[in-house]
């Protein structure tokens, strides 16, 4: 009877009688079914996609919807204008023994600016950008910029379009190395992959209006993906990709076949899961945790405050005042690739503070990482990304309609190990009604798909299997 109780779905839940409802909760999964079905009962069923202009003056009465195919350039000019600033650095000696626990390491940051400087060849990797077509059309008042690539398809395979949305301080490159394992593959389904540029990232212009979040984002990807002809697909996301992905699936669920997050969201406020935090650590089996999820979990203070007090000065900088401290970085590339590549050594694993070269090249190359370095340098967009911040935490994000809005669709959760945040999957239904698929990955951080493509891949095409399989009984 437990056994059944726990398996029921939300619709089920809410017709229990009394003393079915009480059996449940003494049952060891029962207290988070309970409180995930509470949540879930309050929440709105979808959120509103309204309308929004982003361009420079005045909405104009028509819109011009072509999409033009762009290709990325660089000059000689563009070159030397970075040899010479690289040239000009000031270093400060880094504290003895201080490794990356203040930051990026100056001793280190010699060595890449040394590689940057005479082995980095730009224009290589422009060619290397546009091995993928890029694309741009007009939505809203401004040019968004996406890759479009489509799949190889074998006899018998079914073509699904998927949306990959990066966040910050990454971009669309982010996605080169999982792309070829998502557009061939040996299952049933080959993917058609499309991935944007967040406005006011990279390629994409940047809002010239105040007010432009997550959800004014997932409503422009939305009409990106109708324009380019799709009306039902599938999207995922990390860090803020996970946010905008999130709002598309609670804007227009219909249009969305599933949702796949690195970075898993859900509410982690309520009196339940307090308690659930307390009991978890010593009866876990009792509030639905595992052993890995408390493995990930304790010591809570250390590793979900202290650790993410020490990570998070950067988010209330940008919160605040991101064009002051953006006046600095859009001017130096030294100081924007110090500032971005340190999140690229501890968001991938805590533990990189503790070394002289904070880990970078242990899951990525130089070549990679500059070059996310230099799609921000280049494209001078390392302020309007860090707006976004700002944007989207000037209000109380906690009473937000997307924050208080369950997601109905079928979702598959990946949960890396070096997230900097673990939610267990007990939680997940607190947001999540249709949780697929739920995937304790082996290994791997923030970046997950620059940094494990392969383990990457093999989780989405999982996950839509089974969505498919289910979609078809």
């Amino acid at each position: 009877m437990l056994k059944e109780l726990e398996l029921l779905d939300f619709e089920t839940l809410g017709n229990l009688d009394r003393s079915k409802l009480q059996l449940l909760v003494l049952s060891s999964a029962g207290v988070g079914a309970v409180l995930c079905y509470l949540a879930w009962r309050q929440s709105p069923k979808t959120i509103p996609i309204g309308d929004g202009w982003w361009g420079a003056g005045e909405k104009p009465s028509t819109e011009d919807k072509t999409i033009h195919r762009f290709v990325v350039k660089t000059s000689v000019e563009e070159t030397e204008d970075l040899h010479r600033r690289i040239d000009q650095t000031r270093f400060t000696d880094p504290l003895e023994d201080s490794r990356f626990n203040y930051g990026f390491n100056s001793n280190y940051l010699r060595r890449v600016l040394s590689y940057w400087r005479h082995q980095f060849d730009w224009e290589k990797q422009v060619k290397v950008i546009n091995q993928y077509p890029h694309f741009k059309t007009k939505i809203e008042g401004i040019d968004v910029h996406f890759i479009h690539v489509r799949p190889v398809q074998k006899a018998g395979q079914t073509v699904l379009p998927l949306m990959m949305v990066h966040g910050w301080p990454g971009s669309f490159y982010e996605f080169y190395k999982i792309i070829p394992l998502l557009t061939k593959t040996d299952s049933d389904a080959v993917f058609e992959v499309i991935c944007p540029s967040i406005p006011g990232y990279g390629y994409s212009e940047a809002p010239h209006k105040k007010g432009f979040n997550t959800l004014e984002a997932a409503r422009i990807f939305h009409k990106l993906m109708e324009r380019l002809g799709f009306t039902e697909f599938y999207v995922q996301g990390g860090d803020w990709g996970a946010f905008i992905t999130n709002n598309m699936a609670q804007m227009k669920p219909e249009c969305v076949r599933g949702l796949h997050l690195n970075m898993v969201i859900a509410r982690t406020d309520s009196l339940g899961q307090l308690l659930s935090l307390v009991i978890g650590r010593y009866l876990p089996f009792l509030v639905g945790f595992t052993k890995e999820d408390v493995r990930r979990l304790y010591p809570y203070m250390e590793k979900n405050i202290y650790d993410i007090l020490r990570e998070s000065g950067y988010l209330h900088i940008q919160a605040t005042k991101p064009d002051t401290a953006g006046c600095g970085l859009n001017d130096s590339p030294v100081g924007l690739a110090a500032y971005i590549l340190e999140k690229f050594s501890s968001w991938t694993d805590l533990g990189n503070r503790d070394l002289e070269d904070g880990g970078l090249e242990r899951k990525f190359s130089l070549d990679d990482l500059l070059t996310n370095v230099m799609i921000y340098w280049t494209t001078c967009s390392i302020i309007p990304s860090m707006r976004f911040y700002k944007e989207n935490l000037k209000k109380d994000f906690k009473t937000r309609v997307d924050r208080v809005t369950s997601v109905y669709v079928p979702t598959g959760l990946a949960a890396f190990p070096d997230e900097l945040l673990h939610c267990p999957s007990a939680w997940a239904g607190s947001r999540f009604a249709d949780v697929c698929s739920f995937t304790y990955m082996p290994r791997g951080g923030h970046f997950a798909a620059f940094e494990e493509p392969q383990l990457m891949a093999q989780d989405i095409i999982q996950f839509v299997e089974k969505v498919e399989s289910k979609s078809h009984k």
